[in-house]
């Protein structure tokens, strides 16, 4: 299938297809004569895997570093990617990635608390 339509089948865009392929997620698909993209359902697969991954709130360097497992992830029933030892790639981004999402969520507690605190003080002072 041509870029738009594996773009639409995955939920993305031809753009992201092509940033996805210079960033090494996806490889350089197959060319039809003309030399334009021919996708197959593995790249579909991959493609969805990336997607669900990134709206987890990983980011495209995090990908980056276990892009050869991808595939792994899009596989029926989907198979683990990574290993669970310490220091492995795929398990050290992962626990990377939620400690940056822990510190985030306790920076915006706070920052909800203090705004809070004023609300209250403003209100009170009234």
């Amino acid at each position: 299938m041509r870029i738009g339509d594996a773009a639409a089948a995955a939920g993305t865009t031809p753009r992201a297809l092509r940033f996805y392929e210079e960033r090494g997620l996806l490889a350089p698909p197959a060319r039809t004569a003309s030399g334009q993209r021919d996708y197959g359902p593995a790249e579909v697969a991959r493609l969805r895997v990336i997607r669900e991954l990134l709206a987890l709130g990983l980011t495209v360097e995090d990908l980056r570093a276990f892009a050869d497992r991808l595939h792994l992830l899009a596989q029926d029933p989907p198979r683990r990617c990574g290993s669970t030892e310490p220091g492995a790639t795929t398990s050290a981004v992962v626990h990377q990635r939620l400690a940056a999402l822990d510190a985030e969520i306790a920076r915006l507690t706070e920052l909800r608390s203090r705004l809070a605190r004023q609300a209250g003080a403003e209100a009170a002072s009234k």
